[in-house]
């Protein structure tokens, strides 16, 4: 496990029990050893009033080290507020807000713009060119639908074409996931570095990253086929039912496991960078990331789904000129998008679809990456205080030496 300060498992993390260990002020007492009757409605600290002569009664004390000013950011105090969080990288050392988070993501994009671009772009260029030979080799004829065709025939080609899309898609969904295994190890690595505003070149985020890349295969791998699972299981009865009864008990138990599947990916979208960052195992690292997102499954889930849609939009906005001037190019191309079918396409529609794919995967990868490892690192500040001891690895005055960096010498 690494031993650095901040990124190890804590053991027993203070999300289990927190509040039966935290020291708390002992009652005041008066001479006789009783409890105090004093009343609970003391004047608020800092609003007694000096001695009206000079020289009177003890001095006014001086704020403690780290304290003045007005109030900042909301302080407690009617005078005197906390001084900002520190920021040695592109967080401020504190429980992150949404807006932080993304902006956290986009600031790791800029700052490490030739690493992120680095393997995102070769990645994404390898993966469209793979996907580019699959489609345009492999992919399977569509199946004709035929209009005329009674209930019972319709069914059964709609069954035959979601079978023949299945097969098609199978190849890109693996070609993505290995596209993905390589862009969130490395990414991963980058945008822990840029927390603590060290720098860190494509070189070494590889080295760190590859000792943990079967494990993250692993999990890669683990949760699609837990989710297609769930959504057989879900449907399974219905299609053995048949005719429209079965129909409808289909259609009631895939939404079922649909939901089901949500409720998971949520619980486990943290145990990606667990892995990485903990060096956990694949299982531990499930259950690492149900902890942390557990009591903020909620939170979780909305910033995760605004970041999808935000990528979502990002990408339509790059993919879809890209798309048109594919059509207006390939004769086939646009027929198809007329008609909605799926054309035989030339390679010059595949290939201009092809680089607007890769420009919006390397915009939209580093942030969904940089979103899930800050949202980690957020539950973690919020429930272990983790921003204390990642101040201390960053050198941040007042927060002890600075720790040494992360050892890659485990795996």
């Amino acid at each position: 496990m690494n031993d650095t300060p901040g990124w190890a498992s804590p053991g027993s993390a203070p999300s289990d029990g927190q509040d039966a260990t935290v020291p708390r002020p002992a009652e005041p007492v008066d001479d006789t050893g009783s409890p105090s009757k004093w009343t609970k409605a003391q004047p608020p600290a800092g609003q007694w009033s000096p001695p009206s002569a000079p020289g009177a009664g003890p001095a006014t004390p001086r704020p403690a080290p780290g304290w003045g000013g007005p109030a900042q950011g909301g302080g407690q105090g009617p005078g005197w507020g906390r001084p900002p969080a520190a920021k040695p990288g592109v967080i401020p050392l504190r429980p992150l807000g949404v807006g932080e988070i993304l902006d956290g993501a986009v600031s790791t994009l800029r700052a490490h713009w030739r690493t992120v671009l680095g393997v995102t772009i070769a990645v994404a260029v390898i993966s469209q060119i793979g996907d580019i030979l699959v489609q345009r080799y492999l992919l399977p004829e569509p199946v004709a639908l035929d209009p005329e065709a009674n209930p019972s025939e319709a069914l059964s080609q709609a069954a035959d074409s979601a079978q023949s899309s299945l097969i098609g898609l199978a190849p890109s969904l693996l070609i993505t996931v290995i596209g993905t295994l390589f862009t969130t190890a490395v990414l991963t690595v980058v945008i822990s570095r840029s927390v603590l505003g060290r720098p860190v070149t494509l070189s070494e985020a590889w080295h760190e990253a590859r000792p943990r890349l079967p494990q993250l295969l692993g999990l890669t791998l683990l949760l699609p086929l837990m989710s297609a699972a769930i959504m057989t299981v879900g449907i399974l009865p219905g299609l053995l039912v048949g005719s429209a009864p079965g129909i409808a008990l289909a259609l009631v138990g895939g939404l079922a496991a649909f939901a089901v599947i949500i409720w998971l990916m949520v619980r486990f979208s943290l145990a990606s960078p667990a892995l990485m960052l903990e060096r956990q195992g694949v299982l531990p690292s499930m259950r690492r990331s149900a902890k942390l997102v557990g009591g903020a499954w909620w939170r979780t889930f909305g910033v995760l789904a605004l970041t999808l849609l935000l990528t979502f939009v990002v990408s339509m906005v790059i993919a879809i000129p890209f798309a048109v001037l594919a059509a207006a190019v390939d004769s086939d191309g646009l027929s198809g998008l007329l008609s909605g079918s799926s054309p035989d396409v030339g390679w010059p529609f595949l290939i201009i679809t092809g680089i607007g794919t890769v420009i919006a995967s390397a915009i939209t990868y580093p942030i969904s990456a940089g979103v899930t490892v800050l949202l980690y690192v957020d539950q973690r500040i919020r429930r272990e205080a983790l921003d204390l001891e990642l101040a201390r690895a960053a050198g941040v005055s007042g927060y002890g030496p600075p720790q040494p960096g992360p050892d890659t010498s485990r795996s």
